[in-house]
C-alpha cells in the first residue's frame, strides 16, 4: 500500500525470550494503540508513548521487529528512524513496536556486591574469589538479540542486562583440573576470562607444549600454568592462584583483531557495511569492552575476510573463475587482461541469458555507467545496462577495470561489440565525453550516442554557482529540461529563448553542448524518451553493498541477483494477460481516452489531419508510423493522434506498437537463465591453466586531497554580491546607484 497512516501497536511490560531458531517472541505486558503518518515526529511519538504509560520520557527506548526478520531489535531514535519504519512496513496495515525500560535496581546486598571489580586484598584479610560478581560500568541497560533477555518486567541481574555476552566468561576458566581441547580454545578462554574481570594479562609462554599467563600489575600474584597432555591435543591448567592484589582495572581492552571479529562476526554477517564507531558502541552495549577505532577496524577486516573470503586470494581465482563461467553458461563470455607483471587489470563478463534477453526482447538502446569499488584494492565497476519492456533495468554486460581511463573505456566497448556482434544500430546513453564519443565511433560506426541530461544538468549548476542566484539557476534548469524533452524545432526554440532572456551566458553554454546529442528535436537515434542514464543509477544501488567484498564475490553477487530478476519477472509476466506490459498498456489506454476527443480528416494522400482541443492540426500517418507531434516515434507507442487516426480506421491499436512493449518480448527477455557457478572455496590457483594473478597496485586518487577542517584554520567570510551593480562586498540597500 501506499506509505500513508500506519496503526502502531505498542507493547510494554512484556519480555522477550529467544526461540531455539535464534528468533524473538514477546510475551505478556500492557498494548496501546495510535498511528503515524508520513508527518510524525519522533519526539512528538514519543511524548504519546511516555503519556501511555507514565514513563519518563528520558528513560524509555522503542524498539521493532523487521517485516522478515525477527532475530534483530531496531531503534527508533530519530525522525529518519520513523520514516524508515513506515517504508519497512508500507506494504503492512499495522505494526508493532516495543516500549523499553531500565529495569528497577536490584535490593542493595551489601554482602554480595562489590563495590570495585576486585576486593582489594590486604595483609590477613581473605580475598574474594575470582568468579564473583563484577560491576561493569555502562550507562543503560542493553537489549539484544543474541542471548535469552528478560526484559524490563521486575527487578532483574542488573549488572547481567549491561553486559549480557559478558556474563557467561567470567566462569569460563573455573580452575585447577580443567581441560581445553586445543591451545587456541586455552588461549580464547583466557582472553574472555581476563575481558570478564577486566584485568591486564601478561603471556610467559605459549608453544605447542606449554601456556603460562600472569596478571600483568606488578606484584600481583595472580597466575595461570597449563601443559599438553601427552599424546593428544588437549590442554590442561596444572596451577592456578586465582587472588589479585591489584587494584580496579581499566575497562579498555587490549584485544586483537581476530578476537573482535569473533564478536561481530553475526552482526556483520547481516549488515558488512557497519562502521569502526558502530562497531565500538555494539561491543560496549553488548560486552562492556571499550574498543578504540583502530582495534574496531581491524576487527571488521578480520571478520570480513573470514566471512566473505580474502581479497587478495581472490585475484589468483579470477582465472579458475572465467573458466567455470564458461563451463557452466556457454555463450557467456569472461575476458580477463593482466598486466606485464601479471598484476590484474581488468575483467569483462556477459552472460549468456543476458546476451540472448537484449536481443530478443530489449531495445536496441544501452546505458553505459560507472561506479567506485570500496574494495581494499579499490577498482571501477563499469556497465552496459538495458531496458525491458516493462522499463526494468537490465544488466547487458559489466566489468571490473583497475582504475577509471579511457582505455578502460575503450576496452570494454570493444568486449561489448564482439560479444553482440551485430551490424543494428544501437543508441548509447553515457556522460558527455569526447574520449567516449571517439571510443564509440571506432568500435561502434553506425551507433548513436546521447549525452546523460542529468550529467548536463549538474554541469550547468556547476558553471552557474555563484554567479547566478538558486532562484534563476532553478529556472534555467526547468527551461533547459523543457528545451531537451521538446519534440519538434520549434518547442526546443521557444525554451532556448526563455533561457536567453534569463541570462546570455546560459543560452551561450546550452547552443555548446551540441544539442544534437542530447535534445529530443534533433537527436537522430532511438532512446525511447529516456534521456537519463539514471538506469545505471538503479543498477548501483542494487550493488552497493557489495562494493568493499574480494572482487570474486563482486561477480557471484551480481550473477545471483541477476538470476533472481529472472526468476521474479519470470513469474510475474506469467499473471499477465494484456498484449502489451502493464506500463506499455498504462501510457496506450492514456492515449486512447485522450483520443476520443479529438476530430479526425482522411487527407487526399491517405494520411489523417487530427485536430486537438486547442485547435492544433497535426498529420498521423499510420504507413510510416509517425505523427507530426513526433511522440509516437519518440516513445514507440501511438500517441494521442495515432490513436484517434487508429480507431477511426478500425484497426487494432496493439498492431502499432512497437514489438519490445509486447509481453511476449519481455517474456523473451527472461526466457534464459544463469546457471550456478561452483564455489572456488578449497580450489587452488594451480586448476586454472592461466598464469597467477596479483593484485593490482593500489593508487592515489586522482585529484587533490580534500582538506581536512580544522577548528584553528580561521573560517572565511561570504563576499556578498549586490543584485543591482553585480559588484562584491555590499548589497542593494547600501548600493551607490541605488540613487
Amino acid at each position: 500500500m501506499t506509505i500513508g497512516k500506519l496503526i502502531v501497536v505498542c507493547q510494554s511490560g512484556g519480555k522477550f525470550t529467544t526461540n531455539a531458531d535464534g528468533t524473538l517472541s514477546y510475551s505478556g505486558g500492557d498494548a496501546h494503540a495510535t498511528s503515524l503518518t508520513v508527518d510524525t515526529k519522533f519526539d512528538d511519538f514519543k511524548s504519546e508513548i511516555a503519556d501511555m504509560w507514565k514513563y519518563d520520557l528520558d528513560s524509555l527506548t522503542i524498539k521493532y521487529l523487521l517485516p522478515n526478520n525477527n532475530r534483530t531489535l531496531i531503534t527508533i531514535s530519530t525522525d529518519k528512524d520513523i520514516q524508515r519504519f513506515l517504508e519497512f512496513h508500507e506494504d503492512s496495515a499495522s505494526a508493532d513496536v516495543y516500549v523499553l525500560t531500565p529495569a528497577p535496581p536490584a535490593p542493595s546486598d551489601v554482602t554480595s556486591t562489590p563495590c570495585s571489580r576486585f576486593s582489594h586484598t590486604m595483609p590477613n584479610v581473605s580475598v574474594s574469589p575470582v568468579d564473583a560478581p563484577t560491576d561493569v560500568a555502562a550507562d543503560e541497560p542493553i537489549y539484544t538479540a543474541d542471548t535469552p533477555m528478560d526484559l524490563p518486567s521486575g527487578a532483574e541481574d542488573t549488572e547481567n542486562q549491561k553486559t549480557p555476552r559478558i556474563s557467561p566468561w567470567k566462569s569460563c576458566i573455573t580452575g585447577v583440573g580443567q581441560s581445553f581441547k586445543t591451545r587456541h580454545e586455552l588461549h580464547d578462554a583466557w582472553k574472555k576470562f581476563s575481558l570478564a574481570h577486566s584485568f591486564h594479562y601478561r603471556i610467559n609462554r605459549s608453544n605447542g607444549k606449554l601456556f603460562h599467563a600472569s596478571c600483568k600489575a606488578e606484584g600481583c600474584p595472580w597466575v595461570l600454568g597449563a601443559s599438553k597432555l601427552s599424546k593428544t591435543n588437549l590442554f590442561r591448567i596444572q596451577r592456578m592462584n586465582d587472588t589479585h592484589t591489584c587494584g580496579v582495572g581499566s575497562l579498555r581492552a587490549s584485544v586483537s583483531g581476530k578476537f573482535v571479529a569473533s564478536i561481530v562476526k553475526e552482526k556483520l554477517r547481516d549488515t558488512p557495511t557497519c562502521k569502526p564507531v558502530e562497531i565500538i558502541d555494539y561491543i560496549r552495549r553488548d560486552s562492556g569492552i571499550e574498543l578504540n577505532y583502530s582495534q574496531a577496524h581491524k576487527g571488521i577486516v578480520v571478520a570480513l575476510e573470514e566471512l566473505q573470503g580474502s581479497h587478495t586470494k581472490a585475484y589468483s581465482q579470477l582465472p579458475l573463475l572465467c573458466e567455470k563461467i564458461l563451463e557452466t553458461n556457454p555463450g557467456s563470455a569472461a575476458i580477463l587482461n593482466t598486466k606485464e607483471d601479471s598484476s590484474f587489470q581488468r575483467i569483462f563478463v556477459a552472460f549468456h541469458a543476458s546476451l540472448y534477453g537484449f536481443w530478443n526482447g530489449c531495445r536496441p538502446l544501452l546505458f553505459l555507467g560507472s561506479t567506485s569499488l570500496k574494495s581494499k584494492y579499490g577498482g571501477e565497476l563499469l556497465s552496459a545496462t538495458a531496458l525491458d519492456g516493462n522499463d526494468g533495468i537490465f544488466l547487458v554486460a559489466f566489468a571490473i577495470v583497475d582504475l577509471l581511463s579511457d582505455d578502460n573505456w575503450h576496452w570494454f566497448l570493444q568486449q561489448l561489440k564482439t560479444v553482440l556482434s551485430t551490424s543494428h544500430e544501437i543508441t548509447f546513453v553515457a556522460g558527455m565525453k569526447k574520449a567516449m564519443s571517439e571510443s564509440l565511433g571506432s568500435v561502434f560506426p553506425n551507433c548513436f550516442y546521447g549525452y546523460c541530461l542529468h550529467l548536463l544538468t549538474e554541469s550547468l549548476k556547476k558553471k552557474f554557482k555563484g554567479s547566478l542566484s538558486l532562484g534563476v539557476v532553478r529556472v534555467l534548469i526547468s527551461e533547459f529540461h523543457k528545451a531537451a524533452y521538446a519534440s519538434t524545432a520549434e518547442e526546443f526554440k521557444k525554451c532556448v529563448e526563455t533561457i536567453k532572456i534569463v541570462s546570455q551566458e546560459a543560452y551561450e553554454w546550452v547552443l555548446q553542448t551540441e544539442p544534437e546529442h542530447w535534445a529530443n528535436a534533433f537527436f537522430k537515434g532511438a532512446r525511447y524518451n529516456h534521456l537519463k542514464s539514471s538506469v545505471t543509477e538503479s543498477f548501483y544501488d542494487w550493488v552497493s553493498d557489495l562494493r568493499a567484498m574480494p572482487i570474486t564475490q563482486v561477480i557471484e553477487t551480481i550473477r545471483r541477483k541477476m538470476l533472481e530478476f529472472i526468476c521474479t519477472r519470470k513469474m510475474d509476466s506469467d499473471q499477465w494477460s494484456s498484449k502489451l506490459t502493464p506500463s506499455a498498456e498504462e501510457i496506450l489506454r492514456r492515449s486512447l481516452v485522450d483520443s476520443r476527443s479529438l476530430e479526425v480528416v482522411l487527407s487526399p494522400d491517405s494520411s489523417f489531419k487530427v485536430r486537438d482541443t486547442l485547435d492544433v492540426m497535426h498529420v498521423v500517418s499510420l504507413e510510416n508510423w509517425e505523427c507530426s507531434c513526433r511522440e509516437w516515434q519518440l516513445n514507440g507507442l501511438p500517441c494521442l493522434h495515432a490513436a484517434a487516426a487508429i480507431e477511426h480506421v478500425g484497426k487494432d491499436v496493439y498492431d502499432y506498437c512497437y514489438r519490445y512493449f509486447t509481453t511476449e518480448a519481455f517474456k523473451l527477455t527472461y526466457s534464459e537463465s544463469i546457471n550456478p557457478i561452483p564455489s572456488l572455496d578449497g580450489c587452488t590457483e594451480q586448476e586454472s591453466s592461466e598464469v597467477l594473478v596479483q593484485p593490482p597496485g593500489i593508487t592515489r586518487p586522482v585529484g587533490r586531497p580534500s582538506e581536512r577542517k580544522s577548528a584553528d584554520k580561521p573560517k572565511q567570510a561570504v563576499k556578498r554580491r549586490c543584485s543591482k551593480c553585480k559588484k562584491l562586498g555590499h548589497n542593494k540597500s547600501k548600493c551607490d546607484q541605488s540613487a
